[in-house]
């Protein structure tokens, strides 16, 4: 069927009985789908939208306590961070290192810069410990005041444009800004205990961070201000009184870029239980929010932020030919999407209907639609943020049966179960990790060494082989009893009955598989987390941006800043 919108614009249109009237939560099967995962955008439940919240309403502030940096800019720099219930410090080391020492990957043992941040005040001795670890990572022990630790990398070419630029008394040019996006790129935030510093447990009853990541995310954050002070600063030794700062526009674009490898893939593996918690609280905003009637002044929103992120994927700038395809398809669809929502309206639809035209178009596009959508929508969506976090037991109940187990594998576990592994494209892959810096890897099997130190990763096979013991068995055998007999099968049998009762469950995807792509779960938690500007750099590592378009610690506010573009400036 074809109507017209108000415009004239001929649409195509589906009749009416084709869409679903159910506004419920979607199917797992739709949401875990890993190619779905891989499109995900940054929404107001991204953990670096939730820090800013509550940083505002709040009030935290931020001062700089010491600032001991040398005309080259190497030195000690210290921001006080102090919230209602406790002083923060974060402590940031800049150090000198040869070009060739700049690397992003795990195996790096220099950094451009090194930080931390610590709960409480610092004295000498606890600097002086600082000093001496931070700088090493890995390689350092470090205080249990330490929350957070972490390095990072100048993106070069931004910087010395950055420095030069403002010392002659010029603005930069927007597009080598927009090129990268951040001055700093961090290659490791650490939290939860690694490395001498404070367990997680240490913050769950801590008002500040107790929410998921938030205190990694706090660290990235002031650090985009210390990017900021210091290419300021270097600027003022350079120019002296002709320097100028950074237009206010153009510091808010700036953000902090992070090179994430595969060491991040297995953590959603791992905690199964997190993962599910971040989606289905994202899928109760969907849910809510695709109830409401479609009005006015939301549209007025949606549709203004719907073209901002066409002119964002426009501007991402990617060495990735098929991210370039992605972003360059969405721009197309959303461009039909805005043409609909019109439409919609004068229909006296809700948006349930919307997102289920959408159905048609790219998962990238549906999935900034989404992104935007939930941000009309504030009241209904932020309560959802502190829900984020997960109880990570698996169990099973006593009295199960095979029959039960069999039927939560029959009906949330079929992707795994109508695997046949048997096929060598299913177990193309394995996963180890290296000896030098323990660093996630992947091997081709029977081809490359390593095999018989594979990382037990494989959860799809592991239900598939459960799957088929179990059939062999009598369905009204007591699980128990079983897994007495076959122990083997134990942890896997906890996670499906665990994840099968769960609102998403487990993520659709057989890593062994040849056409497995880890980037679809790199992108997944990046976007969780808050980040934008994708630029894949293989299928197995992407730089991203966080904090781009944030407001500046100044100025903090609750509302909106997604899918940022680069502002229009003058020169001087």
């Amino acid at each position: 069927m074809r109507r017209e919108n108000v415009e004239g614009m001929v649409l195509n249109m589906p009749e009416r009985d084709e869409f679903q009237s159910d506004c419920s939560m979607r199917d797992p099967a739709i949401v875990m789908d890993p190619i779905r995962l891989g499109a995900m955008h940054q929404t107001r439940l991204s953990f670096v939208r939730s820090l800013l919240r509550r940083m505002y309403h709040n009030k935290w502030q931020l001062d700089l306590a010491q600032w001991e940096i040398c005309s080259k800019g190497f030195g000690v720099v210290i921001y006080k961070l102090t919230t209602p219930n406790q002083d923060y410090n974060l402590v940031i080391f800049s150090n000198e290192i040869d070009d060739e020492d700049r690397i992003d990957r795990v195996i790096a043992e220099k950094w451009d810069i090194t930080f931390a941040l610590v709960i409480g005040e610092i004295d000498k001795k606890l600097l002086t410990q600082l000093q001496n670890n931070v700088p090493l990572q890995e390689a350092g022990r470090n205080s249990t005041q330490v929350i957070v630790l972490a390095r990072a990398n100048k993106s070069v070419r931004v910087f010395e444009h950055l420095v030069d630029t403002l010392a002659a008394g010029e603005q930069p040019e927007r597009e080598i800004l927009a090129q990268v996006g951040y001055i700093l790129r961090t290659t490791a935030v650490y939290g939860n205990g690694k490395f001498g510093i404070a367990d997680f447990e240490i913050l769950q009853n801590n008002p500040d961070f107790n929410l998921s990541f938030s205190a990694q995310m706090c660290a990235v954050y002031i650090l985009r201000q210390f990017s900021l002070d210091w290419v300021h600063y270097l600027a003022k030794q350079q120019g002296a009184e002709q320097a100028v700062e950074l237009d206010k526009g153009l510091q808010r674009y700036l953000g902090v870029g992070n090179a994430t490898g595969l060491g991040m893939a297995p953590y959603l593996i791992n905690h199964p239980r997190v993962v599910d918690q971040w989606l289905s609280q994202r899928e109760k905003a969907v849910a809510i929010v695709s109830e409401q009637d479609i009005a006015q002044a939301d549209i007025r929103l949606l549709t203004e932020l719907l073209n901002r992120a066409r002119t964002h994927l426009q501007q991402v700038v990617t060495i990735d030919e098929y991210q370039q395809k992605l972003n360059h398809q969405a721009v197309l669809d959303l461009f039909e999407i805005i043409k609909f929502i019109s439409y919609a309206k004068h229909q006296n639809l809700t948006w349930q209907r919307q997102i289920e035209y959408n159905q048609r178009f790219s998962l990238e596009s549906q999935e900034v639609f989404l992104a935007c959508l939930l941000e009309c929508y504030s009241q209904l969506v932020d309560p959802l943020e502190e829900e984020m976090n997960a109880d990570e037991v698996l169990a099973i109940p006593r009295g199960t049966s095979i029959h039960h187990m069999l039927e939560v594998l029959k009906t949330r576990y079929r992707w795994a179960v109508d695997i046949d592994f048997s096929q060598e494209e299913n177990q193309y892959w394995f996963w180890y990790r290296s000896e030098d810096k323990e660093e996630p890897r992947l091997g081709v099997r029977g081809i490359e060494p390593g095999d018989d130190k594979e990382l037990s990763l494989d959860m799809a096979r592991q239900v598939n082989q459960l799957y088929q013991a179990l059939v062999a068995e009598p369905d009204n055998r007591s699980l128990a009893e079983f897994l007495l007999a076959s122990p083997q099968y134990a942890s896997i049998a906890r996670r499906v009955w665990s994840l099968g009762h769960c609102h998403m469950g487990d993520i659709q995807m057989n890593v062994l598989a040849k056409q497995a792509l880890p980037m679809n779960l790199l992108r997944c938690k990046l976007a969780v987390f808050g980040a934008t500007k994708f630029d894949p750099r293989s299928d197995r590592w992407v730089r991203v941006t966080l904090f781009q378009g944030a407001p500046l610690m100044d100025e903090l506010h609750p509302d909106e800043w997604l899918f940022p573009i680069l502002p229009e400036i003058s020169k001087t």
